[in-house]
């Protein structure tokens, strides 16, 4: 077989005629004169992720896949709320799914490079039991640094065939450092809810045209128990995360903006999930975290906390792994966080210098809520540790609630403590739904039945200490916005 360089060389036209021609698609030519090229064996199709990134640290994270692109969208939708698919085959191959993307084995290399210096991990394999998923962690890296990051893939070890991709992102100043800090945060996110046919979400394209520091996603990224498909399986549960990561806009967002995520209970079994729940088809609880932490490789505990400079500290709690479960009575020992991450945040919240602090919690704290909902701290059911949290949260000066599993935007103000929350609301309209537009309780100091996503700004105003939070609307317009300054404290 004739190859391309030799075609050139046997001719007789040089490196002179191969600059030309390197300039004009190959195919046209290789049609004629009977030249094949081989094709790519693997694809970077779902992207990439930068997460957990600290003043010294990232974890990237990747798949392997075998498709350039998913497949298309083929289903209408239904024009109602969350935009179901119409007559989906729910006993189709996954393969064959709307958006579905086939992953296999190969090798991905990661080099990151700042300062005129390169960290370069190892060839690491994808393997079926990861979802042919890798992750490569970097340490000892320098504070406010902006990086280059790129990936390689190849199937094999031996093979020439190199695929690419490239991406950026700065890590954390350290916590002495006085500087502005920009974050983004967004819930509740059903694939068949997309509400731009291309791109896959409006809001997505919209965060990253402000250039967020970070982006902190507060669970339900995907739905396991909403249609097209019910993933009652671990095939169908993980075509649900290879399709809501093939989405251009996440992927453009997540090549160049730091990713935190947290769990709810849609992405790790079924809506109102707890460690006691009866599986859902085939799928288990423990089915659910496996697939998880394959997706969200975290090094350390699911409940973290994050420090951006002398003025923000996060903290991102969990509100699934150890929870008592649902049904059972309330009571002292009834709890969301678990006894370990209850002490564990006390201490290091009451440790903390920060001027403000933002605690992000999957579900809400201080609500108000539905009356059928049983499941988060704003409910009858978790009465009591949400009223002993609300108290202890309020004491703190300059700490503010965000949280996400609402279907609505809102903010509210908790009329015996005057705890603040502030819900982000779902990640498009189409997903907004389960709150009366007109039910404007007393708590309620903004309340907005649609989706987008929420902005947090941390910075000095005349020497003074000032956090803005902003509800956008999927475009990224301001819909609502509260400035507050460091109080005293």
């Amino acid at each position: 077989m004739q190859t391309r360089r030799s075609f050139f060389k046997n001719i007789g036209w040089g490196i002179f005629s191969f600059s030309i021609f390197s300039q004009t698609p190959f195919s046209a030519f290789a049609k004629k004169l009977g030249i094949t090229k081989k094709e790519p064996s693997v694809f970077f199709t779902t992207g990439f992720k930068l997460m957990e990134v600290t003043d010294h640290s990232v974890l990237v994270w990747t798949r392997v896949c075998k498709q350039a692109e998913p497949n298309p969208i083929t289903h209408q939708r239904k024009e109602t709320v969350f935009r179901h698919p119409i007559d989906f085959d729910e006993t189709m191959p996954v393969n064959h799914m709307d958006g579905g993307v086939e992953v296999g084995h190969g090798f991905v290399q990661v080099l990151i490079r700042g300062r005129g210096k390169d960290w370069t991990s190892d060839w690491l394999e994808a393997m079926p039991e990861n979802d042919f998923t890798i992750k490569a962690t970097f340490d000892n890296l320098p504070s406010a640094t902006s990086f280059q990051v790129f990936l390689r893939a190849k199937e094999e070890l031996g093979s020439n065939e190199i695929q690419e991709v490239e991406g950026t992102f700065t890590t954390a100043p350290s916590p002495d450092q006085i500087v502005p800090v920009l974050f983004t945060t967004s819930t509740c996110q059903y694939f068949w809810s997309f509400d731009d046919e291309k791109r896959g979400f409006q809001s997505y394209d919209s965060m990253r045209a402000m250039k967020p520091d970070f982006f902190i996603q507060t669970g339900d990224y995907i739905y396991y128990d909403k249609p097209g498909p019910l993933a009652k399986n671990l095939e169908q549960a993980r075509h649900k995360w290879h399709a809501m990561d093939a989405w251009p806009s996440l992927k453009d967002l997540f090549r160049q903006t730091p990713l935190y995520m947290m769990k709810d209970d849609h992405d790790l079994l079924k809506d109102d999930a707890h460690p006691a729940s009866e599986a859902y088809g085939d799928l288990t609880f423990a089915d659910g975290l496996k697939l998880w932490y394959q997706n969200v490789p975290l090094d350390q505990k699911p409940y973290r906390t994050i420090r951006w400079g002398k003025d923000l500290q996060v903290w991102m709690v969990e509100g699934r792994e150890f929870r008592t479960p649902n049904p059972e009575p309330d009571g002292p020992e009834k709890s969301i966080w678990g006894k370990e991450q209850m002490d564990w945040f006390k201490e290091s919240v009451e440790a903390s210098d920060a001027s403000f602090k933002i605690l992000v919690t999957a579900t809400p704290i201080v609500g108000p809520d539905r009356e059928n909902k049983k499941d988060n701290h704003a409910n009858s059911v978790y009465q009591q540790e949400g009223k002993e949290l609300r108290k202890y949260l309020s004491a703190i000066p300059n700490l503010f609630v965000v949280n996400g599993d609402r279907h609505w935007q809102y903010v509210s103000n908790d009329l015996e403590t005057g705890l603040m929350e502030f819900c982000s609301g779902p990640i498009s309209d189409y997903h907004s739904q389960g709150w009366d537009a007109d039910d404007y309780r007393p708590e309620h100091q903004f309340l907005r039945l649609k989706g987008g996503f929420l902005s947090v700004k941390v910075e000095r105003v005349s020497g003074q200490a000032q956090i803005t939070l902003a509800h956008r609307d999927v475009k990224g317009a301001v819909v609502h916005q509260q400035v507050f300054e460091k109080a005293l404290g």
